[in-house]
C-alpha cells in the first residue's frame, strides 16, 4: 500500500511509476492520497491498481495550517488504510514524504508484521526553512519527525546520493538499507513530436517551464528575466505549465510587470498539451532559487525537458547539475540578467541548442529513464521482504 500525502494519484508522476512497475512484477498495489483538482473520485480502479483519494479540505499557508493539514491527512490515511487492510492485508506500508508523519500510519499495523518503506521525496526540514526562512520550533519538530521515520523504516528509498547521504547521516539508516532510485522520466510518455507554431502567438521563440507554482520555483525570477529580455527583443513568448499556491500571486504578477502579452500560464493540464508545448519550446528553463533544499533536490522537469531534446538554462545547483550536466547552461546564482543572457546566447544559437538536446536526450536514453531506475526499485524490493521488521 502506497500512501501519498501532497498530490493526488496518477497525476504524481514518480509514485504512479512506482506504482505500475510494482504491479506490472506480480504485486498487488493499493494507494492513499488526497483528492485535488482534476482528482476528486473517491475511489476507482486504474491499470488494476486500486486508489483511494480522501478529503483534503483547505490548502496551508502557514505553519500552523500545515498541521492542521497534515492531522486531516493522517486521520483519512489511518481510516483508510484500516479499510483496505479488512478488504486486502497488504505487506508492507511505501510512504511518500512530505509530510514525514506517514509513520504513525505504519506503527498501527506493525504489530501484524507490515513493514514500513520510506520513500524520500524531499528533505522537510529544508523545505520549512525555503518557505518560512527560520529555524524554530516548528524546524525543530520537522527534524524530530525525519528522525522518527527513518527509525520506523525497515529500508528507505533515496532519489539521489544527497538525500541517501541524509538519510544515513542524519536519519542513522544503514546504508546497505537505503537505495537510489531516481525519478527517471518513461519514455513511451514523454514523446518527440512536431512543434505546434501556435503556442508562441506568433513569436519566433517559445520559453518553456513546467513544475510546481510555488514560492521556492523562483518563477519571480524568470519573470524579471523575462522582462530583461523583451527590453531588448519583443520575438519570445513564455509558456509556464503548473499549479501551485502562488499561481495567482504569479499572473497578477506578470500583468503588474507589463508581461501579459508574452506570459501564458496554463496551469496543471493533460499530458497531451504538456507534451505539445514542451515540445514546441526553444528553450526550457529551471529558475530554482538557490536554496539548500533546491540544492540537494532532484527536480523531475529537468530531466523530462532532457527527454525531449530541449537545451536547459538553470541557476548552478548541485543536483541540478549532476541531472544535466552539458544539456544545460548554468547562470550566476540568483542573477536574473545573467540567466537571460544565456536564454538569449541559447536563442541566438541554434546549432549549440541541438548539441545540448541531443546530448541531454541521450543521457536521459542510456542512464536516467526509468527503464534503468525501476530494475533498482525491483530489486530493492526483493530485499525488503527478507528484511526482519
Amino acid at each position: 500500500m502506497i500512501i501519498v500525502e501532497n498530490l493526488p494519484v496518477p497525476f504524481d508522476r514518480r509514485v504512479w511509476q512506482e506504482a505500475t512497475t510494482l504491479k506490472e512484477h506480480g504485486a498487488e498495489v493499493s494507494i492513499i492520497c488526497p483528492q485535488m483538482k482534476g482528482y476528486l473520485t473517491p475511489y476507482e480502479v486504474i491499470d488494476g491498481i486500486e486508489i483511494y483519494r480522501h478529503p483534503l479540505p483547505f490548502e496551508a499557508s502557514g505553519a500552523l495550517a500545515y498541521l492542521l493539514e497534515y492531522g486531516t491527512a493522517i486521520y483519512w490515511e489511518i481510516k483508510l488504510a484500516h479499510k483496505i487492510y479488512k478488504k486486502k492485508p497488504f505487506n508492507v506500508i511505501h510512504g511518500c514524504n512530505p509530510p514525514d508523519l506517514i509513520y504513525l500510519t505504519a506503527k498501527f499495523f506493525k504489530r501484524k508484521g507490515v513493514k514500513y518503506v520510506f520513500d524520500h521525496h524531499d528533505i522537510t526540514p529544508e523545505l520549512y526553512i525555503t518557505k518560512y526562512g527560520r529555524e524554530d520550533f516548528f524546524y525543530k519538530l520537522m527534524l524530530f519527525f525525519e528522525k522518527q521515520t527513518f527509525k520506523n523504516a525497515v529500508a528507505s528509498i533515496a532519489t539521489n546520493e544527497s538525500y541517501k547521504e541524509i538519510a544515513v547521516s542524519r536519519g542513522k539508516m544503514n546504508p546497505d538499507k537505503v537505495q537510489i532510485v531516481r525519478s527517471g522520466p518513461k519514455l513511451d510518455r514523454l514523446k518527440l513530436q512536431d512543434p505546434k507554431p501556435e503556442f508562441k502567438k506568433g513569436k519566433k521563440y517559445l520559453i518553456g517551464y513546467l513544475g510546481v507554482i510555488g514560492k521556492q520555483e523562483g518563477l519571480d525570477l524568470l519573470l524579471e528575466s523575462v522582462k530583461y529580455i523583451i527590453q531588448k527583443r519583443n520575438d519570445i513568448q513564455v509558456a509556464i505549465v503548473g499549479g501551485g499556491s502562488y499561481l495567482e500571486t504569479l499572473e497578477q504578477l506578470s500583468a503588474d510587470m507589463g508581461l501579459t502579452d508574452y506570459v501564458d500560464f496554463y496551469g496543471r493540464v493533460p499530458d497531451q498539451l504538456l507534451i505539445d508545448i514542451l515540445n514546441t519550446a526553444d528553450v526550457c528553463v529551471n529558475p530554482d532559487k538557490p536554496t539548500e533544499m533546491n540544492n540537494l533536490s532532484t527536480m523531475n522537469k529537468i530531466m523530462e525537458y532532457m527527454a525531449l531534446k530541449k537545451p536547459i538554462v538553470q541557476y548552478d545547483l548541485k543536483e541540478g547539475r549532476f541531472s544535466a550536466q552539458k544539456a544545460s547552461l548554468y547562470a550566476e546564482n540568483t542573477s536574473t540578467q545573467d540567466f537571460a543572457e544565456k536564454i538569449i546566447y541559447l536563442l541566438d544559437n541554434e546549432s549549440i541548442r541541438k548539441e545540448m538536446g541531443e546530448y541531454g536526450y541521450n543521457r536521459v536514453l542510456n542512464e536516467l529513464s526509468w527503464e534503468y531506475e525501476s530494475k533498482k526499485l525491483i530489486d530493492f524490493y526483493s530485499s525488503v521482504f527478507s528484511m526482519e521488521n
